[in-house]
């Protein structure tokens, strides 16, 4: 993202404010940073840790989707990120329903604001419509089978039984991850409408950009990098460029690729965070 003094730059996944300090140190004495989250644990946490900084933070509860709004007399800016998905700090709580390791409620909620939890979708929604969650935002294989089990099992009222009731459908599946992963990332995926925010907020992020700033973005799942990496790829296209698609539209690229291929964690970083393995960054620059 290159942080330089004097910049100015959003976090629109601040999380516990790692990448904030981060950004905000490489920018000293005089770089400001809006930080954005819709969790109102991870922000006091991130208020706590950019404390230091003292008025070059500003910390917000907003989804990032409203980036624009709040950056508005803050923009234009130097520098966005976007770290997809979910925090250490909720995949730790088992109050928050996101994993299967420790029991917990299905919830699964980004902030306690939303209505929508997982219970609801496990538990009332019609079948069909749950296995088509499972295949579209999990890829699981095996969407109709579990949906159908799922079902036969109501009501599920815990991450732990979730679990259990999907690791007894997969049969003798062998992967290296837990046969319910897949299903618990369509949950989420569903329940704070991950994939659409996505597609909805790169083209805002762009708009708020300084010419030569630049996006950075981190996925952790095939969906999500898709579609950013498509998103990266069609707006740094000119005319002409696909001769097979003469009714593509035709403008001026607004940005240039950083990163053809996306950047991914080396052997000791994942041997450091574990996490880290399934992250790819891929990082844009909006031209003058």
């Amino acid at each position: 993202m290159q942080p330089h003094p004097g910049g100015k730059y959003i976090d629109g996944t601040l999380g516990a404010g790692g990448h904030a300090a981060g950004i905000l140190r490489q920018s000293a004495p005089d770089g400001q940073l809006l930080g954005l989250d819709l969790d109102p644990a991870a922000l006091a946490v991130a208020r706590q840790s950019l404390a230091p900084f003292g008025a070059r933070a500003i910390v917000r509860q907003a989804t990032y989707v409203a980036m624009a709004a709040q950056a508005e007399g803050f923009a234009p800016v130097d520098g966005i990120l976007l770290d997809l998905g979910l925090s250490s700090l909720q995949l730790a709580d088992p109050a928050r329903g996101f994993a299967f390791q420790t029991d917990g409620p299905l919830d699964m909620r980004f902030s306690p604001r939303q209505k929508l939890t997982a219970a609801e979708i496990v538990n009332d929604w019609p079948l069909d419509e749950l296995a088509d969650i499972l295949w579209r935002y999990g890829e699981e294989r095996q969407s109709r089978k579990l949906a159908q089990a799922i079902g036969a099992a109501r009501p599920i009222l815990t991450t732990g039984r979730l679990a259990d009731v999907v690791a007894a459908t997969a049969g003798g599946r062998r992967e290296k991850i837990h046969p319910a992963t897949r299903v618990f990332q369509a949950l989420r995926i569903a329940v704070n409408g991950e994939l659409e925010s996505v597609a909805t907020v790169l083209p805002v992020a762009m708009k708020l950009l300084k010419p030569g700033g630049r996006l950075a973005v981190i996925s952790f799942h095939s969906l999500e990098d898709r579609i950013v990496k498509t998103f990266m790829r069609e707006r740094a296209r000119g005319p002409g460029d696909d001769p097979t698609q003469p009714t593509r539209p035709v403008f001026t690229p607004d940005l240039a690729e950083v990163t053809r291929k996306p950047i991914v964690a080396e052997e000791a970083e994942i041997a450091r965070n574990p996490r880290a393995r399934s992250a790819k960054l891929r990082i844009a620059e909006r031209l003058a």
